[in-house]
C-alpha cells in the first residue's frame, strides 16, 4: 500500500521573521528599562501639567490679594498663597514653563557646540590639540562663579536692549549653554575617533566623498547615541543651574516666576508657610530625576553590549 500523504497541518511551515526597524528595536529595548519608562511617564505628566494646566486653572500668577496672604493649601488655593496673596499653584505652573524652556534652549546650545567641536577634533587631527586644550580650559573654570560674574556684567545692558524678561532669558540660556558643552565634546570626539577607522568611512573616502559629507552623513548618525544621552543629562543640568542662579537672586526678575525663583522668594517664610518651598523643590527634583532615568534608558537601548541584560 502506498503511504498516505501527510496532512497539510503536519507539514512544517517556515515563516520568515519580520525585520525590526531601528526605531522599533530602540523602543523594545527602552521599555525594558523600568526606570526609564517611569521617568518618561513622570516627565510627560509634568510637561502636560505645565502646558495644559494654566489653560484649566486660569488664576493669574501675578494677581495679588493681601487679605489672602500666607495661606495654607485649601480648596480655593490648592498650593496656598505667598506673602502678597499670589496663588502658588498658578505660579508653579507658570514657573515650570520658564524653567523647562530654559532647560531645552540651553541644552540645544550645548549639544550643538559640543557636537561641532567634538566632530572637528575627532575627524581632523590638526584641530584635535587646540580644540581639546580649549575644552580643558573651560573644564578648569569654576562655572558657578563665572556665571555669576557674566550675569552681573551683562544683565542690565541686555534688559535695556531686549526687555526685562527676554533679555535675562537670552542671557541665562546663552551663559548656561556656552559653559556646559565640554563633556559632550569629549564624548563625541572619542566616538568619532573610533568610527573614523571603520570600513564604511574608508570606503567613502576612497570613493572621493568630501570631508563634510563624511562627517555629517556617515559619522554623525553613528555617534547619535552618546549625543542623545548628553542631551538628556544636559537638560537636567541646565534646569538645576537656572534654579541655582534664581535661588541666588541673579536669575529672572521677581515678577517672572521660575521654580528656582519661587524657592528664593519662599526661603524667608519657612516658619510661616513651609509648603511654599516644597512645591517648587518637588517639581525640580521630579523633573531632574525623571530626565536622568530617561537618559539611562536611552543609553542602554542604544548600546548593543547592554541589550538583553535586563
Amino acid at each position: 500500500m502506498l503511504a498516505s500523504n501527510p496532512a497539510p497541518s503536519d507539514v512544517p511551515v517556515l515563516v520568515a521573521a519580520r525585520p525590526r526597524s531601528n526605531l522599533g528595536e530602540f523602543w523594545r529595548q527602552y521599555r525594558r528599562h523600568r526606570g526609564a519608562v517611569v521617568g518618561t511617564a513622570v516627565f510627560a505628566l509634568i510637561v502636560l501639567v505645565v502646558i495644559v494646566g494654566p489653560m484649566i486653572y486660569t488664576v493669574e500668577p501675578s494677581a495679588t490679594n493681601v487679605r489672602a496672604r500666607n495661606q495654607a493649601p485649601s480648596v480655593e488655593h490648592p498650593f496656598g498663597t505667598d506673602n502678597l496673596g499670589r496663588d502658588l499653584l498658578a505660579q508653579n505652573l507658570a514657573g515650570g514653563r520658564v524653567s523647562l524652556a530654559v532647560g531645552v534652549a540651553a541644552m540645544l546650545i550645548s549639544i550643538v557646540v559640543g557636537t561641532l567641536i567634538g566632530q572637528l577634533a575627532g575627524y581632523f587631527p590638526r584641530f584635535d590639540g587646540p580644540l581639546m586644550r580649549i575644552t580643558d580650559l573651560f573644564l578648569a573654570l569654576p562655572i558657578l562663579p563665572l556665571l555669576l560674574v557674566i550675569i552681573m556684567l551683562f544683565r542690565d545692558s541686555l534688559r535695556s536692549a531686549f526687555g526685562p524678561q527676554a533679555g535675562i532669558f537670552l542671557l541665562i540660556v546663552f551663559v548656561i549653554g556656552i559653559t556646559s558643552w565640554m563633556n559632550t565634546a569629549r564624548v563625541v570626539r572619542g566616538e568619532v575617533l573610533a568610527v573614523r577607522e571603520r570600513e564604511f568611512v574608508t570606503a567613502a573616502e576612497a570613493l572621493g566623498s568630501h570631508n563634510n559629507r563624511i562627517m555629517w552623513f556617515h559619522i554623525l548618525p553613528n555617534v547619535l547615541s552618546p549625543i542623545l544621552v548628553s542631551a538628556s543629562l544636559g537638560m537636567a543640568s541646565a534646569i538645576i543651574t537656572e534654579s541655582a542662579l534664581s535661588f541666588l537672586g541673579l536669575g529672572f526678575p521677581s515678577d517672572v516666576p521660575t521654580w528656582g525663583r519661587l524657592l528664593f522668594d519662599g526661603k524667608d517664610y519657612l516658619s510661616i508657610t513651609p509648603m511654599r518651598v516644597v512645591w517648587p523643590g518637588l517639581f525640580i527634583s521630579l523633573t531632574v530625576l525623571s530626565i536622568n532615568f530617561m537618559g539611562d534608558g536611552i543609553r542602554d537601548a542604544l548600546d548593543p553590549r547592554l541589550r538583553g541584560k535586563r
